[in-house]
């Protein structure tokens, strides 16, 4: 059962991921955030050591609903690992497009602005990356033994070519305001590249 506290932790880490997506690491202050929950400044570190630490928990926080949506769409017995990845991603351009394509990804964000800042920062994104990544990996693996992907490739290797491209296809959509770079990912990888032929 959640306490109080876990309840503002909770909202102090989601508004907190918000402003960091809309304002960057060094453009969001701890006043801010806690300007946003209404919470005092001195109780901050009640929550979190410093905004080091905050940002580090704030990264873990942002990636667990889709590392759980993920798993949803794997845990399917409809569709086959392939399936799985191809839908969850599909579902993530849906939500893009209803968010007038002012998402992003926190990870990308981050990975671009702080992970030489701090080694904390960055031993949470790798970690973070990793296991969304292996479970990338697990529906293609999956897919490599029914023969629907490519098999001289591993799984692990096309499930970062993957977060790669993605990353770098929601950086375009920024600027393009169109989700039209990340169905080019979806087509040119998942429909194309890694298919087996």
């Amino acid at each position: 059962m959640s306490t109080q506290k876990d309840i503002k932790k909770e909202q102090i880490l989601n508004h907190g991921i918000q402003l960091l997506m809309r304002n960057g690491y060094h453009g969001t202050g701890i006043k801010l955030i806690l300007d946003t929950v209404q919470v005092p400044k001195g109780s901050f570190y009640s929550y979190f050591e410093s905004k080091e630490n905050f940002t580090s928990e704030a990264i873990s926080h942002y990636i667990a609903p889709f590392i759980s949506r993920l798993q949803f769409f794997l845990n399917k017995t409809e569709l086959n690992g392939h399936q799985a990845v191809k839908a969850y991603f599909e579902s993530l351009i849906k939500d893009l497009e209803q968010s007038d394509y002012s998402g992003g990804c926190l990870l990308g964000d981050m990975m671009g602005e702080i992970s030489s800042a701090s080694e904390l920062c960055r031993q949470t994104l790798l970690a973070s990356v990793n296991d969304y990544c292996q479970l990338i990996a697990q529906g293609l693996n999956e897919a490599q033994q029914q023969g629907i992907v490519r098999q001289d490739m591993t799984a692990d290797v096309m499930a970062k070519l993957l977060f790669d491209h993605w990353q770098g296809a929601l950086l375009h959509m920024k600027i393009e305001k169109s989700t039209q770079p990340l169905k080019r990912c979806m087509s040119q990888l998942l429909d194309d590249y890694f298919v087996q032929h």
